[in-house]
């Protein structure tokens, strides 16, 4: 699912991750089928980056992925990614069960996303765009930027968004529309 995209591009990376004011922090979990080749180099990619110096407890690997931790996931998440390739998403259900947990997507427009983000628009952002005709190192090139630009300039600003007491009202409201 290209959880790797995020890593195309390290220094912004790093940047999103380390601001002093409002730093990111990024979870993965998961597993890859034993005979999922290219599902285990992502996973070993993920670890790989969780274990650099510089992105130590700001990209965090999850090992040993069931449902008991999937579980505990949805209820603690404030964001859930999901960077699939267009037109691969089966359905990409997992996003489904944010909102009635507390949490918003940013997803790439696939799967039952496309229906959700069209109806309201409020449970969350869409990444990129849809790309008929192109490579897939054009879609991934369009899908980084448009990811960083909306960290960077929409969601990262609305959750440190606080009050004096430091509650995210605004982040709060986007999460509530998104439960209606």
């Amino acid at each position: 699912k290209r959880a790797t995209l995020l890593f195309s591009d390290p220094e912004r990376l790093l940047k999103l991750m380390n601001n002093q004011e409002r730093p990111v922090q990024f979870v993965f979990a998961g597993k890859a089928h034993p005979k999922d080749e290219p599902g285990k180099r992502f996973v070993q990619e993920v670890y790989r980056f969780s274990r650099m110096p510089e992105f130590e407890n700001r990209i965090v690997f999850l090992e040993d992925y069931d449902t008991y931790v999937g579980r505990r996931m949805y209820q603690g998440v404030d964001l859930w990614l999901n960077n699939p390739l267009r037109p691969l998403e089966a359905s990409g259900t997992s996003g489904m069960k944010l909102p009635p947990n507390g949490g918003l997507n940013l997803s790439v427009l696939d799967g039952w996303w496309c229906e959700a983000y069209a109806q309201n628009r409020k449970s969350g952002w869409a990444i990129g765009e849809e790309i008929v005709n192109g490579s897939v190192d054009f879609q991934n090139e369009v899908d980084v930027a448009s990811l960083f630009h909306i960290l960077e300039s929409q969601v990262v600003p609305l959750y440190y968004t606080q009050d004096a007491s430091g509650v995210p009202h605004d982040w709060v409201r986007v999460m509530k529309s998104a439960i209606k």
